[in-house]
């Protein structure tokens, strides 16, 4: 069965697991362990990606993010690219060192973003990585202890896992840590790794509930929520495929109609985005914008993009064809 697309756009919830290949490790010490949060931190501060909960353990990690402008594969790409190829020059070693397809799950805030704050960040302890939740407080490679200033990380988004909390930020902290410790009792929460019905629905014996009152779900694997919650998102999803086939189709119309000028015009392609203002080419390029924006609709941005001038460039003829 084919593997399906990752949901995403910028702002979506994704709680993010990272396996090394086969299950082996991804960190050896704490050189390895410090330059895979270093790279974290910068990434998302680079990319505009807000981090509410993480832990690096021996063979995987877990992250709590949302997609920022750029969206949840090139922030991943760089991540484990970057650490790859550094952990295996480092360990004098070759080949994949994760599994090839990270898991990343669509997750609904309003239900579950403080469960998977909590859920992530006791992961080094059900691990054995720290001996209690005392230790976990200065563990340096998890965010709780960001979150409880015991540790800092100026790129991790304390602030908005404290704001579910209330009161003052020292309240929010106090309330945060008893929440925290409260979850040592609830075990291992697989119900919080993956989406699906039954994860979605709370078990087996709502899912059985909803069936006997004749109430279906609509679920699906990618996504953590409410039936309501998972339509919203495949829908969203949906929208976003055709505004992107619909552009792919309009991008596809643009490059034919520039190659049919050139062609007629003599010019190459080459010629005409290469900012030469020899013979013929600044009137060929009026030409097309002029026909881009005006006939066809395509934005500026991307008839600036087409023809290899800036913005403006495009701006100032329009302005002069419209007081000719």
């Amino acid at each position: 069965m084919p593997r399906q697309a990752r949901l995403d756009s910028p702002g979506t919830l994704h709680h993010v697991m990272i396996r090394g290949i086969e299950g082996r490790r991804i960190v050896d010490d704490d050189q390895d362990r410090s330059d895979f949060v270093r790279r974290l931190g910068e990434l998302a501060a680079a990319c505009g990606t807000p981090i509410y909960a993480w832990a690096l353990m021996s063979n995987h990690a877990h992250i709590l993010l949302s997609s920022g402008v750029l969206g949840l594969v090139p922030f991943m790409r760089r991540l484990l690219t970057g650490y790859a190829v550094n952990y295996n020059l480092r360990h004098r070693r070759h080949g994949h060192l994760f599994q090839n397809r990270y898991k990343s799950i669509v997750c609904d805030g309003d239900s579950y973003f403080t469960e998977l704050v909590r859920y992530i960040h006791l992961n080094p302890l059900r691990v054995k990585l720290v001996t209690d939740i005392k230790a976990l407080e200065n563990y340096p490679y998890c965010g709780h202890g960001a979150i409880l200033e015991k540790v800092s990380y100026d790129w991790q988004d304390h602030h908005s896992v404290l704001a579910q909390f209330g009161g003052s930020e020292g309240q929010a902290r106090e309330a945060y840590h008893r929440f925290v410790e409260e979850g040592l009792a609830l075990g291992r929460r697989p119900e919080l790794v993956g989406g699906g019905l039954i994860r979605s629905a709370g078990g087996w014996a709502e899912v059985r509930s909803q069936r006997q009152r004749r109430e279906p779900q609509q679920s699906d694997e990618r996504i953590l929520g409410s039936g309501e919650f998972v339509e919203r998102v495949l829908t969203e999803a949906e929208a976003r495929v055709q505004r992107q086939q619909a552009g792919r189709r309009q991008s596809g119309r643009v490059e034919r109609v520039i190659a049919e000028a050139c062609k007629k015009n003599g010019a190459s392609l080459t010629e005409l985005r290469s900012g030469s203002r020899r013979g013929k080419l600044p009137t060929i390029r009026a030409g097309l914008v002029c026909k881009l924006v005006e006939d066809f609709g395509v934005a500026i941005a991307e008839v600036a993009r087409q023809l290899g001038i800036s913005t403006s460039g495009v701006s100032k003829i329009l302005t002069r064809r419209l007081s000719s």
